[in-house]
């Protein structure tokens, strides 16, 4: 798992429970541990992104869930990826395009394709204390 640090502004949530339909227990980890360890690679290299696991995100009708969040930034919930390669670098690339931007919203022309199409909810940004 990466550790937070100081200087990163998007954090990947990945929920390391989430069983796709067809998962059986005792053949290997979870869908989720898999996606997030595919993730946690992605992001080994990456700056302004952390990526942490955390059990269910309650969207287990849609698994393998992901939230992306910052501070001060509109947040979101994807789901419905197949553990993959591919689904992972996509996953860290918005997130990255996520810290770039001042709000978190990204231009939908820049969306890698392994996003599109896995957008479940947005949240806005909690207001300043």
């Amino acid at each position: 798992m990466t550790e937070p640090r100081e200087d990163t502004a998007t954090v990947v949530t990945v929920c390391d429970t989430c069983k796709r339909d067809g998962w059986q227990a005792g053949h290997g980890p979870t869908d989720g541990e898999r996606l997030a360890a595919l993730v946690e690679a992605a992001a080994a290299n990456r700056t302004g992104v952390t990526v942490r696991r955390h059990g269910c995100l309650m969207g287990c009708a849609g698994a393998c869930n992901v939230a992306i969040q910052a501070a001060g930034k509109i947040a979101y919930t994807l789901g419905r990826f197949d553990p993959t390669p591919e689904a992972a670098e996509g996953i860290v690339t918005y997130a990255a395009l996520h810290a770039d931007s001042d709000t978190g919203q990204v231009p939908f022309r820049t969306w890698p394709a392994a996003i599109k199409g896995h957008f479940v909810t947005r949240h806005p940004p909690l207001p300043k204390p």
